[in-house]
């Protein structure tokens, strides 16, 4: 497993080792070991996955403290270009982004801390996304910041994307106040 620095602190492309032949592959999805030697010692306690035809985007979306989630994302079929966000306002990389393309063919994870937004737009039909998250989901808790926001300026590589009502009206960066 190879643990990937990105351009922001505490946020990591995780590539596996993938082991194929003519059986198919294996490989070592989360390894406790592995992540804790780069400071990601956490404890999963809730995994998600959820399915989208091409074009589909969620997100940006968090969990405020005392609900705030990690997440170690992964694509198990298709792919998306999955982005975070740092939201922790005493950060040198505040109000920065970072993306990366998950798909079923290069297995890679995204391990996205506790402070950041974090979003997707699939890139393919049927795309099943899974994530292992720190936290349970808490409604009360949870907040979004508008895909498109001009501040951020994120590249998704699509325009018109299909959006549930709750991320067509997101708050837009600069009204957002962070807890973090």
């Amino acid at each position: 497993m190879e643990i990937v620095k990105t351009k922001i602190p505490d946020l990591y492309i995780v590539k596996p080792r993938v082991f194929e032949d003519n059986r198919g592959y294996f490989f070592e999805s989360y390894n406790k070991e592995a992540f804790t030697s780069y400071g990601i010692d956490q404890n999963f306690v809730q995994d998600n996955e959820s399915k989208s035809g091409k074009g589909v985007l969620r997100g940006l979306h968090f969990q405020k403290p005392p609900y705030s989630q990690g997440k170690l994302v992964r694509v198990m079929n298709g792919a998306v270009l999955d982005v975070a966000v740092d939201l922790r306002k005493g950060s040198g990389t505040y109000g920065q982004w970072a993306s990366v393309e998950l798909n079923h063919d290069n297995k890679w994870m995204y391990w996205i801390p506790p402070g950041f937004a974090h979003g997707f737009v699939t890139l393919e039909d049927d795309t099943v996304f899974f994530y292992k998250c720190t936290n349970v989901y808490n409604k009360e808790s949870e907040g979004s910041i508008l895909w498109n926001d001009p501040d951020l300026n994120i590249d998704w590589k699509i325009e018109n994307p299909t959006l549930s009502a709750k991320d067509k009206e997101s708050t837009l960066f600069k009204d957002f106040v962070s807890p973090f």
